[in-house]
């Protein structure tokens, strides 16, 4: 083997330098003498697809509910109050539908979004000729456990998403544009995505009284989220902004009333059999905060924030709403 050259040392040495400091230098240099190879750098992601909402339409409602027995239907019915899955997506687009996984929970006990309703927006996806439909979250307990505990897994895949478990190598640090997020990990698929579905589940949440579609977004995020929480209000409506989602899905089917956002018990749940959806992430999670929770959506600071950075409203308009029995 040739000896290197000095020229070639002293590139190595300020490479190493740059990434990992001189203790770095110090436990890499003998190994490069050996190898004459570099270890691979984690790059950040070179492309952050910029999305934005999907605009309102007089002839169409911004909100709608639906309820009935079959969560199947309660979704396919919201979305086509909606004006159909084709005004969210279009042929050959490379959709995310970011469920709550959160928990390694049965669906019985409310922590994580129902899997039938994911499966029926897969579906949806695809009816509408998307070119790949991923399903993806960032889970608190053991990944692979919460994704099949919850039936997500199984149920996306068998609608035909591409199912992406939150490994390390998912990650890249991009620039959030936030006033509280700046650098941050975020998952790779929200990154270049075409259009991004939020299905949320409604449920308690000690923290912020209730977790709904903004409170969802943390699923996207890796790094130490609990250096978050001092300013969580803030940080949801970043995330919100930041990620631009073409419809807002929350689940309330079942709804944790109790102990949330674990669950403890299936007594904690109440079959509300009812699904919403909206173009407007603001106004989905103030009607649900209202009917399910009884909250005053103004005292909910993520939901005042939000208003004022211009990405919904608390107030939504009655004649905006369509409701339907399914």
């Amino acid at each position: 083997m040739d000896k290197p050259s000095r020229a070639d040392r002293r590139q190595f040495l300020r490479a190493l330098l740059r990434v990992g400091g001189l203790s770095a230098v110090s436990v890499g240099a003998g190994a490069w003498l050996k190898t004459r190879s570099r270890r691979p750098v984690e790059p950040t992601a070179s492309v952050v697809r910029r999305r934005q909402f999907v605009a309102a339409s007089p002839s169409l409602p911004d909100l709608a509910i639906t309820r009935g027995e079959s969560p199947r239907a309660l979704v396919r019915g919201a979305v086509d109050v909606l004006g159909g899955i084709r005004r969210f997506v279009s042929r050959g687009e490379v959709v995310v539908v970011k469920p709550n996984i959160g928990w390694d929970r049965a669906p019985e006990f409310g922590a994580t979004t129902n899997p039938e309703i994911v499966a029926e927006v897969v579906r949806m996806c695809r009816e509408a000729g998307a070119g790949q439909v991923i399903v993806t979250d960032m889970s608190c307990n053991d990944s692979r456990a919460s994704f099949e505990r919850s039936g997500i897994a199984a149920a996306a895949a068998g609608a035909g998403a591409t199912v992406i478990l939150p490994e390390p190598r998912r990650f890249k640090t991009v620039d959030l544009r936030g006033e509280v997020l700046t650098e941050w990990p975020v998952l790779e698929p929200l990154l270049t995505a075409d259009k991004v579905i939020n299905v949320a589940i409604a449920k308690h949440h000690s923290l912020t009284g209730v977790t709904l579609g903004m409170k969802n977004w943390y699923g996207i995020i890796g790094g130490q989220r609990n250096r978050l929480h001092q300013r969580i209000d803030e940080s949801l409506v970043d995330l919100t902004a930041f990620v631009a989602p073409a419809l807002t899905i929350i689940d309330a089917y079942r709804v944790l009333m109790r102990n949330g956002p674990t669950g403890g018990s299936p007594a904690d749940v109440e079959l509300r059999k009812t699904l919403i959806a909206s173009i407007d992430p603001v106004a989905a999670d103030a009607w649900v905060a209202k009917a399910f929770f009884d909250l005053d959506p103004p005292r909910l600071s993520f939901l005042r924030l939000g208003e004022a950075r211009k990405l919904g409203t608390l107030s939504i308009d009655p004649a905006r709403v369509g409701e339907r029995a399914v």
